[in-house]
């Protein structure tokens, strides 16, 4: 049984350490040369002709992506990221011929859900970035073809949020469409800013999972776009479980450290979803090889777990489980380490015993955890499916406290062997 007696003392001394590990870490030593031509802007001709990187045992080699069941072990188990890209990224024309651009984050209005918002008809608001923002200071009003049919959308900036960021009111007519269907009309695939050209339409259906079910993401959770129809039948046929959750993918993913010491920096904020049947299914595999496709995927099982621990600690001390319990906020897995750690079982069945208890099917949350080598260690993890990162990224933090120094090995013979690098580029495998 789980040992929640620990030495105050002990349990500070050991959270102050922490702390101060992570205070020392500075983001230049995440840092490499990239050349812009190793930067992939087209996708390969076919998902799984992406190149694979094999980092297993300390020993690097390469294969083709078609290959990877041959590389998981027996005991392997994957997490995939379900989430959908949605087309987030509108330029709308001004009757002067200006164009102002207008990307969606997060929705605010009807609803903070993007499932529900998404199938909001009439109006709804979002929390946006506006490009040439000056030029907006009347309501647009803009025409499109939907399907055989015209619908009129009205776009009104309403107040500014914190940052750069303002509040959006979208309507539209005829009113009976729901904005999902308005934005597949009006809005374009956000590509990475680092991708320097205009979308075609190719990008529609190749920065998206074949598995992509639950619309929200701003951008595509890229380890995914490697895998086919076939490699995930391959999958199923050598009886490795194959699991699915879901976080909304935001902007904030391309976000640079651009503070010289790594614990200053503001991590931006996801949108987790995880079902019942989610968590009974990770309970069984457990006992697995947990191997995640995407940081994302690591990112929300992570941050599952220490809602799961959250939980435990509000029942046992009687306090009374709110929204709170279910934001995770950058640093609170760091200043809640204890001398005795709980176990991941423990967690993942404290959440089940909380939706059955509640008659839940499914629960929403969200997560600004920050993964950091040297300070954080994985507790569901065992390993990852990625691409190639951008220098002194949060996402490459996330795999250097994953593979530790050897990431500048792994990248260092990616560079010289012609990998491709970021969303459209090649494959890693690290075990």
């Amino acid at each position: 049984m789980y040992e929640r007696c620990v030495d105050r003392r002990d349990s500070k001394t050991h959270k102050l350490s922490k702390m101060l590990s992570l205070e020392k870490i500075k983001i230049e030593d995440f840092n490499y040369h990239l050349p812009s031509e190793k930067i992939a802007l087209f996708p390969h001709s076919q998902r799984e002709n992406s190149k694979l990187l094999i980092f297993k045992n300390q020993h690097i080699s390469e294969d083709s992506f078609i290959h990877i069941s041959h590389y998981l072990p027996k005991d392997t188990a994957l997490v995939f990221n379900n989430t959908k890209v949605i087309h987030a990224r509108m330029m709308l024309q001004k009757p002067t011929g200006a164009f102002i651009e207008i990307f969606c984050l997060k929705p605010v209005e009807p609803n903070l859900l993007h499932e529900k918002t998404l199938a909001a008809t009439e109006n709804c608001v979002w929390e946006c970035l506006i490009g040439n923002n000056k030029r907006f200071k009347e309501d647009l009003i803009t025409e499109h073809s939907l399907g055989n049919e015209k619908i009129t959308l009205t776009t009104k900036r309403l107040q500014k949020e914190v940052g750069n960021t303002y509040r959006v009111m979208f309507s539209w007519t005829p009113a009976h469409y729901s904005f999902s269907e308005v934005l597949e009309a009006v809005g374009k695939v956000p590509l990475p800013p680092y991708i320097k050209r205009s979308t075609v339409p190719e990008d529609a259906e190749r920065y998206q999972t074949v598995y992509a079910t639950e619309k929200g993401s701003v951008a595509a959770p890229t380890a995914g776009l490697h895998f086919t129809e076939a490699i995930l039948q391959d999958l199923k046929q050598k009886n490795i479980p194959l699991e699915y959750i879901t976080l909304h993918v935001g902007a904030g993913t391309f976000k640079p450290v651009s503070e010289e010491f790594v614990h200053k920096h503001t991590m931006h904020e996801e949108a987790l979803f995880f079902t019942k049947q989610n968590i009974e299914n990770l309970l069984n595999i457990l006992d697995k090889r947990i191997v995640c496709v995407g940081t994302t995927t690591v990112r929300s099982l992570e941050s599952l777990y220490w809602m799961g621990v959250k939980l435990y600690h509000y029942q046992q001390e009687g306090i009374c489980v709110d929204d709170a319990c279910f934001h995770l906020s950058q640093w609170e897995a760091y200043q809640t380490w204890t001398v005795n750690e709980l176990p991941p079982r423990i967690a993942l069945q404290t959440l089940l015993g909380y939706l059955e208890k509640n008659k839940l099917d499914y629960f929403y949350a969200s997560t600004q955890l920050m993964i950091v080598p040297q300070c954080y260690k994985l507790r569901l993890v065992k390993g990852i499916i990625t691409n190639f990162h951008q220098p002194q990224s949060t996402l490459l933090l996330l795999i250097a406290a994953f593979v530790g120094d050897q990431w500048k090995d792994i990248y260092t013979y990616a560079l010289q062997h012609n990998f491709r690098f970021l969303s459209y580029g090649d494959a890693c495998l690290f075990l």
